[in-house]
């Protein structure tokens, strides 16, 4: 990436932090969202916003997701009103050293020190008067096909959901696995017979061992299934297990739960033992991690997909913008919107069909969150 020079410059045009401040939200959604790991409803989320000295009011959002990153809404928020707010309060500082200062604030809380990082990036996108894309290097007219994902249920309601979304414009489902082997052949089949023309991406999230990865994976193989990936199939911590079926298969196996930071991208890439990776901001703990792993994604030659969890508009669009800025990452999967029955904030980017593009505006474009809005009966 090469920003234009006439553009800020993260590591030397300085931002005076006179305010952080926190307020929580919680967000209904349509239907259940299920995982091999968990099943979600609602979401609680925590909305963190950083004011400069000139006014400039810049957010950024973490979204309670105990059970991948350990973080409920309560340590995100005592996180962000403790040693996260000591670490630039007052700070006159670059973009880049106060991204260096909420990583090194504490340790873990990945969900809570990307809230505050993606808050800092839209103060200084806003202040600058340029969409945060550009000012990382990016061009605000290009875009990326977002997928849908069809969560783990019934193999027939996840038929229907297949159905309903290749009839909403959607080209790429992302189909979630990961119990019995059995079952999820059901649940594929299902899947293809309901939505023929849709290009298929595997989550198993950890579900299979490495000899039943490589069983069904194969099995899909032999029978020339329209399948573009699969994405963590394996624990996250067995790093040989994950080598063991990207050797064994000739789908592309892409690394999820195993990849964190940018250490975790080297032993991957050292070890060969994935096709692909996926970062989500809610793991790397912000846009500057994020972009430390895809730097060695692209030396690798490697490409990415841009993720989330289930986290609420103002995450993703932030995620949005750091994916069509790098050229290593290919793919999105930014869809967790679609699934809140509210729209808040509104902007930002929108969605024709499958194809996902910026709106503009200074910063991530986004309308700023209240602190209290009261939409779908959920936000607070």
């Amino acid at each position: 990436m090469s920003p234009d020079p006439s553009l800020p410059d993260p590591g030397t045009n300085s931002l005076h932090v006179v305010a952080v401040r926190t307020h929580r939200h919680r967000a209904p959604l349509r239907r259940p969202f299920i995982t091999a790991a968990r099943r979600t409803e609602s979401v609680e989320y925590v909305v963190a916003e950083v004011v400069l000295d000139d006014g400039t009011i810049g957010q950024g959002s973490a979204a309670e997701t105990l059970a991948v990153t350990g973080e409920s809404a309560d340590t995100i928020r005592a996180a962000l009103e403790g040693p996260l707010r000591r670490a630039v309060l007052g700070e006159n500082a670059s973009i880049t050293d106060l991204s260096a200062r909420v990583a090194g604030a504490l340790d873990g809380a990945t969900s809570a020190k990307a809230a505050l990082e993606v808050a800092l990036h839209d103060a200084w996108a806003r202040a600058a008067g340029h969409p945060l894309v550009e000012l990382l290097g990016g061009r605000l007219e290009d875009g990326l096909m977002n997928d849908m994902t069809i969560s783990l249920e019934e193999p027939g309601v996840m038929a229907r959901r297949a159905r309903e979304a290749v009839a909403a414009g959607e080209q790429i489902l992302k189909i979630k696995l990961g119990h019995d082997i059995a079952v999820d052949r059901e649940r594929l089949a299902a899947v293809i017979e309901a939505a023929p023309s849709a290009r298929l991406r595997l989550d198993a999230n950890q579900g299979w061992s490495p000899e039943q990865a490589i069983e069904i994976i194969t099995g899909f193989e032999a029978d020339a299934l329209p399948i573009d990936l699969v994405e963590q199939p394996v624990a996250a911590g067995d790093v040989e297990g994950l080598a063991r079926v990207s050797a064994a298969v000739s789908l592309p196996i892409m690394a999820d739960e195993a990849v964190w930071d940018v250490e975790d991208a080297r032993r991957l890439v050292d070890r060969g033992a994935c096709d692909l990776l996926n970062i989500k901001l809610a793991k790397t703990g912000g846009l500057r991690g994020a972009l430390a792993i895809a730097d060695v994604a692209r030396a690798a030659g490697i490409e990415c997909m841009l993720g989330a969890m289930m986290e609420p508009r103002i995450s993703i669009t932030a995620a949005a913008h750091l994916a069509i800025a790098h050229p290593a990452i290919t793919m999105i999967d930014l869809d967790p919107p679609a699934w809140f029955a509210s729209d808040v904030p509104r902007g930002g980017y929108v969605q024709d069909g499958a194809w996902l593009r910026l709106t503009g505006g200074a910063g991530t474009g986004l309308e700023l969150l209240e602190a209290r809005v009261d939409r779908a009966g959920g936000e607070r």
